[in-house]
């Protein structure tokens, strides 16, 4: 691949002979700096790959490589009697003096643009984690000899119709951060198109498939686009419109013109691993560094979008359409035991369209009492109530401790089923619609929306997998409105959201069927209306009582260490912990830069520790 003119090009010949590495760790004690180090001589500052290593060391550049190195450039450097990679953070420095330099082994190819390093450094601080975490995120997946070249002429992109949400697209550029509130069913295509009119933009999506749909229609559009993470290079270049999901937010573009981030409301933009660092925030405060606009895209946007910018939203009647019907049935004024299948629920199961049902549910069954005595099968080790599996044995899921199907207290050898799984669920719909169900789930299953088979029971994965349904059901949504979790209303919120999309606008036909006991729910009323405030303001008040993100900052600590932790942290004014509950502890505060500022003061003790901020599943 050629390499731009613009920058210097990486020579990635030997080196001389003159510029062989020692194998000694990087710095060692020596007379002063001007008996060894001449004044004209090439030092750099260098970050190892090492994330338990959170220092800098700096290293001698020999001359054959010095035109190939700048801000940015990966490295192989001595560290410690081993070689380890790691990226120039600082070009042309001055050392400390009383020391001798180990010269960089060997350059490996093309790191992040400079501003990202400051970037890794913040989020290291805002979510308590290591840089070079966060550098792996921003670095290619494989060497990087050279960028590609712009092309000579770019063909103009292809002219669209100006409607409500290029205009919106238009108002909301205006703003430094703007929340665009579209509809399930509204193509965000034209507030990208607006926003790429400024230059090259920087875009993040919460699943694979909607980048890669957006990538070839902005191409067919006459942009040059780059999709992370095998368009690293091009991204890197800076001449090209960026697309990625998560690892987006270290996306290598320099000076991107906009950023948008599409279905901000979605768990998967926050990092699992520590440090759980979230991509809508790290684009905002990225955003703000560059100085462009920032664009936060969602049916339903979170409490911390709305917060942060402007609420710019459709008009009542276009985001009216663009939310399916519901159909919320309500069971509370049926009997116990009448089962997970109601009347209306059956009629649509036994139409004509394609009926995706889904229970976040897996296995058999997660609760049996015996038939014989009416008592709840239980774990005989830890008293935790026990699944059945899929050989028919009874799984305890604290312990791990397995018997055959047999009740502990009278000896019965029959179970019967209080709460269904997918796979029993699966078998029950065959019976009832006399025809073949297929079952989807994260982990079994193929991609259903390939085969032949009309209904399908899953997991919500199906939801991912399947692109196109006349019915969606969900057999027990009060499971979702009841999580005990603090983000449980948000959670089921995007549940529905995703099931929006798979059944299309209400001018289609299609519809989602919801099974509940809470009909007036606010998830439920603001689906059905299409008003997504209702759950918003609820949960902004609850959570302003509860003390739970966004109204103030938390953090929750766990592992191995945490004990130690905890004994070292000394809470300043305006911190607060608390716990220890299952081996963890909350510590909150008014706001980031308190608490962050507090968990950065404690040292790491050795061992397994994880430090969540604000974590989204608790």
């Amino acid at each position: 691949m050629a390499a731009d003119p613009d920058q210097p090009s990486l020579s990635f010949d030997p080196p001389a002979s003159g510029g062989s590495s020692a194998s000694a760790a990087a710095r060692k004690e020596s007379p002063p700096v001007g008996a060894d180090i001449a004044v004209d001589q090439h030092v750099v500052r260098v970050r190892p790959d090492e994330p338990a290593i959170d220092k800098t060391f700096d290293y001698l550049v020999p001359a054959s490589m010095s035109e190939q190195i700048r801000v940015g450039t990966m490295v192989r450097i001595p560290l410690h009697g081993r070689r380890v990679g790691g990226w120039v953070v600082e070009d042309r420095v001055v050392p400390p003096s009383g020391i001798t330099l180990q010269s960089i082994s060997k350059v490996s190819g093309w790191g992040p643009p400079p501003e990202l390093f400051d970037l890794a450094d913040w989020a290291s601080w805002r979510w308590a984690g290591r840089p070079a975490a966060l550098l792996r995120t921003a670095s290619p997946p494989a060497i990087v000899r050279g960028l590609p070249r712009p092309p000579v002429r770019t063909p103009p992109p292809q002219p669209v119709t100006t409607d409500e949400v290029h205009a919106l697209a238009k108002e909301a550029l205006s703003f430094p951060v703007a929340t665009v509130r579209l509809a399930p069913a509204v193509d965000p295509y034209p507030l990208l198109l607006a926003a790429a009119a400024l230059g090259p933009i920087l875009i993040a999506a919460p699943v694979a498939s909607m980048a890669r749909h957006l990538g070839v229609r902005l191409r067919r559009a006459g942009l040059p686009v780059a999709v992370l993470p095998d368009d690293w290079s091009l991204a890197r270049a800076g001449w090209a419109n960026v697309l990625g999901l998560r690892a987006a937010a270290f996306a290598p573009i320099a000076t991107p013109s906009a950023i948008v981030i599409l279905d901000e409301h979605d768990e998967s933009f926050q990092q699992e691993q520590t440090p759980t660092w979230n991509a809508r925030d790290v684009l905002i405060e990225r955003a703000r560094r560059c100085g462009i606009p920032c664009l936060l895209v969602s049916p339903t946007p979170s409490l911390e979008a709305l917060g942060v910018g402007a609420l710019l939203t459709q008009s009542r009647s276009a985001e009216r359409a663009g939310w399916p019907l519901f159909d919320i049935i309500d069971r509370r004024d049926e009997p116990p035991g009448s089962g997970l299948f109601s009347e209306r629920f059956v009629q649509a199961l036994r139409g004509d369209g394609r009926v995706v049902c889904i229970l976040n549910r897996k296995g058999r069954s997660r609760l049996s009492s015996c038939v014989a005595c009416g008592e709840v099968a239980s774990c005989e080790m830890c008293a935790a109530a026990v699944i059945q599996g899929e050989d028919g044995s009874l799984v305890c899921l604290r312990c791990d401790t397995v018997r055959p199907m047999l009740c502990a207290k009278c000896g019965g050898t029959k179970m019967k089923n209080l709460r269904a799984g997918v796979n029993r669920v699966r078998e029950e719909l065959e019976a009832l619609a006399r025809e073949p169900v297929a079952e989807l789930t994260a982990e079994r299953g193929t991609d259903a929306g390939g085969t032949g088979t009309r209904i399908v029971v899953g997991t919500e994965a199906a939801l991912h997998r399947i692109h196109k349904a006349d019915v969606v059901a969900f057999l027990d949504f009060d499971q979702e409105l009841l999580a005990p979790r603090y983000r449980a209303a948000e959670e089921a919120m995007a549940l529905l959201v995703r099931a929006a999309r798979v059944v299309g606008p209400r001018s289609g036909g299609g519809r989602v069927l919801v099974q509940t006991r809470q009909p007036q729910h606010e998830v439920l009323q603001g689906a059905l209306l299409a008003e997504p405030t209702r759950v918003s303001d609820a949960e902004r008040e609850r959570r302003q009582l509860l003390g739970y993100p966004p109204a103030k900052a938390m953090a929750v600590i766990s592992g191995a260490s945490a004990p130690a932790w905890i004994d070292a942290f000394v809470a300043p004014i305006g911190v607060e912990v608390l716990g220890p509950s299952d081996g963890q502890w909350i510590v909150r505060a008014a706001n980031h830069e308190i608490l962050c500022d507090a968990l950065a003061s404690v040292s790491r003790p050795a061992g397994r520790l994880r430090i969540e901020v604000d974590p989204l599943r608790f």
